[in-house]
């Protein structure tokens, strides 16, 4: 587990979650690279399908961020990916990857400050947890995809 670097993907809804990211770019807020960012047009779309095919893919940790509770450009889109991501980590455990690897996040997009903060948090919370143990190079110390 030397030298582990996570790799984290962070689902943003556009209007909120991808515009405090933005934001935080703008105010040339420092904060860790692990996380790649997937704009969404809205939280809402992101299914627990997609969210467990990052895991399968490699990914360490996943985020969800949209739009603060009731706010929400598509009326309910957060609250339907938040149900989607409470769902998603219930599938984890039962899988043994557990249910720290996922979290959902509500931003408006004037909170780059609070982004960099949830980078950070995510970053150190699975450099905590290790390598996803599905991603066979990591484990293994090998090359093998």
């Amino acid at each position: 587990m030397k030298d582990f670097e996570p790799k984290i993907i962070a689902f943003c809804c556009y209007y909120c979650a991808y515009a405090a990211a933005d934001l935080a770019g703008t105010m040339r807020l420092q904060y860790p690279p692990a996380v790649r960012l997937v704009e969404q047009p809205c939280s809402g779309r992101v299914d627990v399908r997609v969210i467990l095919e990052a895991f399968l893919q490699g990914a360490d940790g996943v985020f969800v961020a949209g739009c603060l509770e009731g706010d929400c450009h598509f009326l309910k889109g957060n609250l339907r990916a938040r149900k989607r991501v409470e769902a998603a980590k219930k599938i984890l455990d039962e899988l043994g990857l557990g249910r720290e690897r996922l979290e959902m996040f509500n931003l408006s997009g004037s909170m780059g400050p609070r982004f960099k903060e949830i980078v950070e948090e995510m970053t150190e919370r699975i450099l905590a947890l290790g390598p996803n143990p599905l991603n066979r190079r990591e484990v293994a110390g090998d090359d093998c995809r």
